[in-house]
């Protein structure tokens, strides 16, 4: 489950830095912004499971 979530927070990441890259060609803000947004929360989810992996190996 760990690499399913880390591929889905990979192409969360990628699908921001699209979003961004989009919003400065276009001069939009608010779609630079949300590709921001999807880039910050593509990195929490890859903390989480950094997180997640420590405790699995602290337990074995």
């Amino acid at each position: 489950m760990s690499t399913e979530n880390r591929v889905e927070a990979t192409l969360k990441n990628v699908e921001g830095k699209i979003q961004e890259a989009a919003g400065e060609v276009t001069g939009d803000p608010k779609m630079k912004a949300e590709g921001q947004a999807k880039q910050a929360e593509a990195k929490v989810r890859h903390s989480v499971e950094n997180v997640k992996d420590d405790i699995k190996r602290a337990i074995d």
